[in-house]
């Protein structure tokens, strides 16, 4: 047993203490914004070598688990593969031929905004322990990556209070990556119709306002829905619902494409979806085992159940497909195993492989009635089903994690009504923020395209290319 490491927030060790419910909405609202009338702490001193760290800070090189930290840079790869190409072709192929190039330079823009932001602001305040708020969002300590230092002369290094055996450095862009994802996704509930410069606006904003303070909520140890006792491995909640809810917000404001529902609107390349999905099913073990935050026996379970997640996710699809419809097809296909995949994350650390079965099935149907009849009842052009998939996939998931956690393996009392409390916090947050950073957009950006341009296809009216 090694001294310095403490247990991921992600999988705690023991039962969560038990909080009163939380302030108002307003509080929520406002909780991003008190980070910046926050004055970074005074550095650290070196804690002891036995000594648990209860913010971010330094110990010795010594401490530092090798095949842990290579473990989570595999993973760190894997995730970023995930967006980059993962979503962008899996996305590009189903737009129409004359809107490829922008989605994909939607995809690539956002990766490299939100990683400037991360660096920026936004990790301290999703992973770091706040003041007055800190059930909330955190500090300002590491704006910048002030502090997140290697310090060979005095054999220092910094770490996480939340992941001490690894650089915080590697835990830092580990979590970047899901941060890039999350912003990534909700493209797909407004392709081919928004302005590019008013997405990258949105992507920061968002990052800033919605997914900073719910990453902080969940994954600190601090935050009140880990106090609470909601369980979320890989970001059921955090990733999936928080961009289902974005999703069908966006989906709403820009209103429906020139033509939706009386034209057809054939994809470009289903090919370049399955390569996509491919790369989304090999990405999502760094994903979910990589959330293990160490190469043990948590990460394999967690890599074993994500694979038959997705495995059933795919059979139960194409399945209802082929019931309601007399016929099997590869976009449900591919659809059926990103739902199983999702649906499986907030759990994949918690359950055994047979209830990954079961999680992975009641996902692909559920998601596949999200992307049909929820959808036509909702009205919403939710252009990719981003809500009927990542949405009702994270809820899906969220809720069975509470039914279906293992407490010999999770080491904790799963709880329904926790798993409840956080999928109506997060849904109802990022519905409501991500109509304010959309208006707040709005005030200095063009949201959507004229209609001519929307006809002529953005990848010519905005990125004057195309892909031939």
């Amino acid at each position: 047993m090694h001294q310095n490491r403490v247990a991921p927030a992600r999988s705690p060790s023991k039962p969560p203490r038990k909080h009163s419910f939380p302030s108002p909405l307003i509080a929520l609202l406002l909780s991003p914004l008190a980070a910046l009338a926050q004055t970074a702490p005074a550095a650290a001193p070196e804690p002891a070598a036995t000594t648990a760290l209860t913010a971010p800070g330094l110990v010795a090189a010594s401490a530092i688990q090798g095949a842990d930290t290579a473990w989570l840079m595999v993973s760190t790869a894997l995730v970023l593969l995930m967006t980059l190409p993962g979503i962008a072709l899996f996305y590009g192929g189903m737009v129409r031929r004359i809107n490829v190039i922008n989605t994909l330079a939607s995809v690539v823009g956002i990766a490299a905004v939100v990683s400037v932001l991360w660096f920026a602001l936004a990790y301290s305040l999703a992973f770091t322990p706040g003041g007055a708020l800190g059930g909330f969002i955190g500090g300002a300590s590491r704006m910048g990556f002030s502090g997140m230092e290697y310090l060979a002369a005095s054999g220092q290094v910094a770490v996480s209070h939340i992941a001490q055996h690894v650089p915080e450095s590697v835990f830092a862009m580990f979590q970047l990556t899901f941060a890039i994802i999350t912003c990534a996704l909700v493209v797909g509930a407004l392709v081919e119709r928004m302005h590019f410069g008013a997405l990258l606006l949105f992507a920061g904003l968002w990052l800033l306002l919605v997914y900073a303070p719910i990453a902080h909520w969940v994954w600190e140890p601090g935050g009140w829905l880990a106090q609470l006792g909601a369980l979320d491995f890989a970001g059921g909640a955090v990733v999936h619902i928080n961009a289902g809810a974005a999703a069908l917000v966006c989906a709403y404001a820009l209103g429906p494409r020139a033509g939706y529902g009386r034209e057809p609107f054939v994809p470009f390349n289903l090919g370049l979806t399955m390569a996509g999905t491919g790369l989304l099913w090999v990405g999502w073990f760094g994903f979910n085992a990589g959330s293990a935050l160490a190469a043990d026996g948590r990460a394999g379970l967690a890599l074993l159940v994500t694979h038959v997640a997705a495995a059933s996710g795919a059979i139960a699809w194409m399945g209802a497909e082929w019931f309601s419809r007399k016929r099997a097809s590869l976009l449900g296909l591919c659809s059926g195993v990103v739902a199983g995949l999702v649906a499986i994350t907030p759990a994949a650390g918690f359950v055994t492989p047979r209830s990954a079965l079961v999680i992975g099935l009641v996902a692909g149907v559920a998601c596949y009635w999200g992307a049909t009849a929820l959808k036509r009842k909702l009205r919403a052009d939710d252009s990719l089903d981003v809500f009927g998939v990542h949405g009702v996939g994270g809820l899906v998931g969220a809720v069975l994690t509470g039914v279906l956690a293992d407490p010999a393996i999770s080491g904790v009392e799963s709880s329904v009504v926790a798993q409840l409390i956080a999928c109506v916090a997060v849904l109802a947050y990022s519905l409501v923020m991500t109509a304010v950073v959309l208006w707040l957009t709005s005030r200095f950006a063009t949201l959507r395209v004229r209609e001519g341009e929307e006809r002529a296809g953005l990848d010519v009216s905005l990125h004057n290319e195309s892909v031939g």
